[in-house]
């Protein structure tokens, strides 16, 4: 089976590419793929997450296994892509390059047969210039106001004597 994804460069400009690939190919080699289709290099550090509906971050599976303990994360060489996203899962986010975290929100939007002679991993279409320099991401913070605060970790300002916080701790 082929998967056709679009791949979407978090910006508000429109920049994104449609990629077709093999369902039984690894993370890896979509990895390659997308830094191809967008003009990097692909020496950088790299991660796909699986995401949920609203594109929340869940787990991480990597270029390379950086964890503190062996075999302590999933990594794309030994992930097929069928056995992360399907029909019912079909969102990924993908960070490349962790120094200027370029980030891409992808989608699976059809599953097709092989054509004869095609050849995957096969860029369809192509569409914006990606910017020099990576979108700055907003992060904002829940709101919380400063009295929910207080009163959820049970603080007084006021009482920054009894806080049990020794100044001169280094």
């Amino acid at each position: 089976m082929i998967y056709r994804f679009r791949i979407i460069l978090d910006t508000h400009e429109d920049v994104f590419r449609d990629i077709e690939i093999e369902a039984s190919g690894t993370l890896e080699d979509f990895h390659n793929a997308i830094t191809q289709s967008f003009g990097f290099d692909g020496q950088e550090m790299a991660s796909f997450y699986i995401t949920n509906d609203l594109w929340e971050e869940g787990e991480e599976i990597s270029l390379f296994d950086v964890s503190d303990e062996p075999d302590g994360i999933r990594i794309m060489g030994e992930t097929y892509i069928e056995d992360v996203v399907d029909e019912e899962k079909t969102r990924l986010l993908y960070v490349y390059d962790f120094l200027n975290m370029w980030t891409f929100m992808v989608e699976l939007a059809d599953i097709v047969e092989a054509e004869t002679g095609q050849i995957y991993p096969n860029l369809m279409f192509a569409h914006g210039e990606i910017p020099e320099d990576a979108p700055e991401k907003e992060f904002i913070a829940e709101d919380i106001e400063d009295d929910d605060f207080e009163e959820e970790f049970d603080l007084d300002p006021e009482d920054y004597d009894n806080l049990d916080f020794d100044e001169n701790w280094n």
